[in-house]
């Protein structure tokens, strides 16, 4: 009865993640955070065991493939053309600045709480948050009316999905910084980024251009259904191609959602009407099972508490 009981408490779980964006939907709250609190909820106690960071890590993978593939695809270049200066400066120097910012805040406010950080370590927990949630950006601007202006709503599309290079590489260095014997190379950095940047930014553009080639060329309109297969399979390719080209795989993998989506390709509208279903579903998984894995007991705990409200109030 194992395999009946996992299929029961999943649907559990989705059943009321959806009830829950329903809800946050009429309160005009972000629904994944709902999503967050329900897994939250379904692990407290350990009601629900989960501890695998290997598996949410995977799942976390899968989903933001997904979620920037599909916001690409859904994104036109002609709005994107203008605020491409100020998108790079944001996904770089923006997330420079909020990790330094947030780093020495956390630096100067551990003491308060009676915990003691160095430097090195509030800086990298600041830069763990330093970049935006993909996820969340795309589905607060995509399920939500914002009324911006000023070309903001792609500026903070492209950003959000170009940004994790440079938090990347912050991560890096600090952790080498902390770990035994580690020193800071700001040449190396400096030299990864750029090596990610280029490489991600040239083979999605590339594998974008072959996808729609792909999928005007092959004649499968006997079975119209099997277009969604081959472009899941062309955007898993993407990331993964590029990844093991030393590239960085989220940057490639937006660029081509948005190559497809701004060229003519065969039964546009059912593709994105698959898309939009299958990054939903993957959405409500990835933070379910960011919420199974929280600790809520270790949250609660005087310090880490204060700490976070203080950062996130921030």
């Amino acid at each position: 009865m194992l395999n009946e009981n996992f299929l029961l408490v999943g649907a559990l779980l989705l059943f009321v993640a959806v009830l829950a964006g329903k809800a946050a939907y009429r309160l005009g709250a972000p629904a994944l955070l709902l999503f967050l609190g329900v897994g939250m909820l379904f692990g407290y106690n350990d009601f629900i065991h989960f501890d695998s960071a290997e598996f949410a890590e995977f799942i976390g993978m899968i989903a933001l493939c997904i979620i920037l593939y599909s916001g690409g695809m859904d994104t036109k270049f002609s709005e994107i053309r203008p605020v491409m200066a100020p998108g790079v400066v944001m996904a770089t120097l923006g997330v420079i600045l909020t990790a330094v910012i947030v780093g020495g805040f956390t630096y100067f406010m551990a003491p308060l709480l009676g915990v003691e950080l160095t430097m090195p370590f509030a800086l990298l927990l600041a830069a763990t948050m330093s970049s935006t949630d993909s996820a969340s950006v795309f589905s607060i601007l995509r399920t939500k009316k914002q009324g911006l202006r000023e070309n903001l709503r792609p500026l903070l599309e492209l950003e959000s999905g170009s940004n994790d290079p440079m938090a990347y590489i912050l991560v890096v260095v600090l952790t080498g910084i902390l770990a035994e014997g580690g020193s800071l190379e700001i040449g190396g950095a400096i030299l990864t980024f750029l090596v990610q940047m280029i490489i991600g930014a040239g083979l999605g553009y590339l594998f974008g251009r072959i996808t729609v080639w792909i999928l005007n060329k092959i004649n499968i309109r006997s079975n119209a259904s099997l277009y969604s297969v081959l472009l899941l399979a062309c955007a898993f390719f993407t990331y993964s191609l590029t990844t093991m080209a030393y590239g960085n795989g989220y940057l490639a993998i937006y660029i081509a959602g948005l190559v497809v989506g701004n060229l003519r390709i065969p039964h546009r509208n059912m593709l994105r009407t698959f898309f939009d279903s299958f990054t939903w579903l993957l959405q409500i998984i990835m933070f379910l099972i960011l919420g199974l894995i929280v600790n809520v007991h270790d949250l609660l705990s005087y310090d880490v508490l204060f700490m976070g409200i203080g950062i996130g109030i921030l």
